[in-house]
């Protein structure tokens, strides 16, 4: 439906994740006026990509993507931006697939202003939930992300697995890769608590065989000393 190299990266306001902007002459497609959205969620101060495309924060026109064979309602938006003149906003997630050039990208447009860095340690670090210790090791991996809590990767074989269950729960970044759930058997606050990134991007390669904890529903111990939640944010 698209075929392009005039795209570029818009940050409509709020929103934490880009979007694409495309020339509307490159779009094999029709656009159509498109309904107004029914039971939109009220724009939020900040906006995660959890938040509909159809929310949108700025003036413009919603457009439904129309071909023969076909219909994506409310999959484009023009903005009455004047820098954005002949382009067109589209809905990532309308979209069956995307590449930029000839390597798919998941979940949304990558920003080039987002950074994850992993860096291997020879400090201790253990995770406990409710007294439980769910994993140890002299081995920690530390993920630093831009706007996301500074995360401790465990190598599998320092997790305690008799007390995780598998998870219905996966998700995608367009950065790491697809991850995998546990929960913690039996905890009702230990539900969806634990991940690993089964497919990996070749950006984080150093991800793979490890395993992750959110920190904010556990409490943390590196080198002995209780981690402080709220200094693990990165910006």
């Amino acid at each position: 439906m698209l075929d392009t190299t005039g795209a570029i990266l818009v940050y409509e306001p709020r929103r934490v994740t880009p979007v694409f902007a495309v020339p509307a002459e490159d779009l094999a497609a029709d656009l159509v006026p498109a309904a107004p959205p029914g039971n939109n969620p009220e724009p939020a101060p900040v906006m995660d990509p959890r938040f509909p495309f159809s929310v949108h924060t700025t003036d413009g026109t919603a457009f439904d993507v129309v071909t023969s064979s076909q219909s994506l309602p409310g999959a484009a938006f023009r903005p009455d931006d004047p820098d954005l003149g002949g382009h067109i906003l589209l809905d990532f997630s309308a979209f069956d697939r995307w590449l930029e050039e000839d390597q798919e990208i998941k979940g949304h447009p990558r920003d080039p202003f987002h950074r994850v860095d992993a860096r291997e340690s020879s400090r201790t670090s253990r995770v406990q939930l409710d007294g439980m210790l769910l994993a140890e090791t002299a081995h920690p991996l530390f993920v630093y992300e831009t706007m996301v809590p500074v995360r401790t990767y465990y190598p599998r074989e320092d997790v305690d697995w008799s007390l995780l269950e598998p998870s219905a729960h996966h998700s995608v970044c367009p950065y790491k890769g697809s991850a995998t759930y546990w929960s913690v058997a039996g905890q009702p606050n230990g539900r969806d608590l634990a991940w690993s990134y089964e497919t990996v991007l070749p950006d984080s390669a150093q991800l793979k065989d490890r395993v992750s904890f959110y920190d904010e529903r556990t409490v943390v111990y590196v080198d002995g000393e209780k981690r402080d939640v709220a200094s693990l944010f990165r910006f």
